[in-house]
């Protein structure tokens, strides 16, 4: 497994139960699940936007049309997986 996925992993375990987590209860480690699965996403949405930061913090980058449809792009992927997983409200 991935070394970033195992620190995921056991981030989401601390984060949804700060119990032992060698005696999770079914709903417990229901909650894990889920907090795993939001650490995985929430982790692509920051991969797609450390993608394209470096074009949107140069000024006349961001003013050439070229860069605009570039990041466009970028942010237009972030919204679409952020309200995809989490819904709209997010």
């Amino acid at each position: 497994m991935n070394e970033r996925i195992k620190q995921l992993l056991g981030q989401a375990y601390d984060l949804a139960v700060p119990e032992t987590w060698t005696t999770l209860s079914s709903e417990q480690l229901e909650r894990v699940y889920e907090k795993f699965a939001e650490l995985i996403v929430r982790e692509c949405i920051n991969q797609v936007r450390e993608q394209y930061k470096p074009v949107m913090e140069d000024a006349a980058m961001m003013n050439d049309e070229h860069w605009k449809g570039y990041v466009q792009c970028g942010v237009d992927s972030v919204v679409a997986i952020r309200e995809h997983f989490f819904g709209v409200e997010q």
